[in-house]
């Protein structure tokens, strides 16, 4: 069994072949049973959360994501998330690799909104809106600069301070960046709005977006969860990552609640795309909403890819010994 770190795992996942990787995952699809959720008591008061995560495509590979979410780390000065991902041979059970979850989870999480826009974006959008400065956040510049011709990013964040780090960062690496002042101007001013939040009410007002512009919407993955206003909805061609979404994400239970649209407003899946079930933008095309909540499918599309670039090169290794 290959013990992959969070740098390996990193280098392992390039978006140019990530983004190709989800596609493909979707397009042939996977077993992907509902996660299972567990709580527990900690003696901070604060409850911890338990994700179990598995998926698997028969005779191939098995992989089972574990996702600890403790709220009170932040009293001891530790990280309230940590997860690990094993993979596993679908045919003999044999474990395969232990790979970086963290990793796997916020790169795969970018790969995927930077799929769906390649579908959903106008074709010639250039300009990005990072909303949230964050370890998703970070990454949503150079995941959607591999599918779209982005030339220019603005940063959004609740602390200055943050987006200006994000933009310092991006322009080093030759992005033309900048930090927003003004979220409803840099809204306005944008092809592509992505929002990667922990947003309890809503940052974007559907009144700032333009009338063709692409909104993706990452950090509703809760009930009580919300980045966008009704208004973003109203009249938008919407896109869920799986159909899971309409159940967890109070982005979508508080506008359907109060019909704003329904379940059946929802034009198709990530999958639907990869398949070609449904069409993606074209010339008629107005606004688009995406949003996800993730899926375990996208974690075993990335672990596999990381195993077969770097685990398997060691049990090869191991084995000409």
């Amino acid at each position: 069994m290959q013990f992959i770190d969070a740098a390996a795992t990193r280098a392992a996942l390039p978006f140019d072949r990530l983004i190709p990787a989800l596609r493909d995952m979707f397009a042939s699809g996977c077993e992907v049973p509902l996660r299972h959720t567990h709580t527990l008591p900690t003696d901070t008061g604060v409850s911890a959360t338990v994700l179990i995560m598995p998926a698997w495509q028969p005779g191939a590979y098995l992989g089972i994501k574990t996702v600890n979410i403790f709220a009170g780390n932040a009293a001891r000065g530790l990280p309230g998330l940590f997860s690990t991902y094993v993979l596993y041979d679908a045919q003999t059970g044999v474990p395969l690799a232990q790979i970086d979850g963290d990793e796997i989870t916020s790169r795969r999480t970018a790969a995927a909104s930077a799929l769906a826009a390649s579908y959903l974006a106008p074709p010639l959008a250039n300009s990005l809106l990072v909303v949230g400065a964050g370890r998703v956040g970070s990454l949503l510049a150079e995941a959607y600069r591999v599918v779209l011709p982005i030339e220019r990013v603005t940063v959004w964040d609740r602390t200055p301070a943050k987006a200006e780090a994000l933009a310092g960062k991006l322009r080093l690496g030759g992005v033309d960046a900048v930090a927003a002042a003004d979220l409803a101007t840099a809204v306005a001013h944008s092809d592509i709005v992505s929002c990667a939040t922990l947003a309890t009410s809503p940052v974007v007002q559907g009144a700032w977006l333009g009338s063709r512009s692409h909104l993706d919407l990452i950090g509703s993955f809760t009930p009580q969860m919300r980045e966008a206003d009704d208004a973003c909805f109203a009249g938008a061609r919407i896109v869920v990552d799986t159909v899971e979404a309409l159940q967890k994400s109070g982005e979508l239970l508080g506008p359907m609640s109060r019909s704003v649209f329904d379940a059946s407003s929802i034009v198709g899946t990530l999958e639907d795309l990869a398949r070609a079930l449904v069409p993606g933008r074209d010339a008629t095309t107005g606004r688009t909403v995406f949003k996800s909540v993730g899926t375990a499918l996208e974690d075993l599309a990335a672990a596999v890819l990381v195993f077969e670039n770097v685990g398997a090169q060691g049990l090869v290794a191991l084995s000409e010994r």
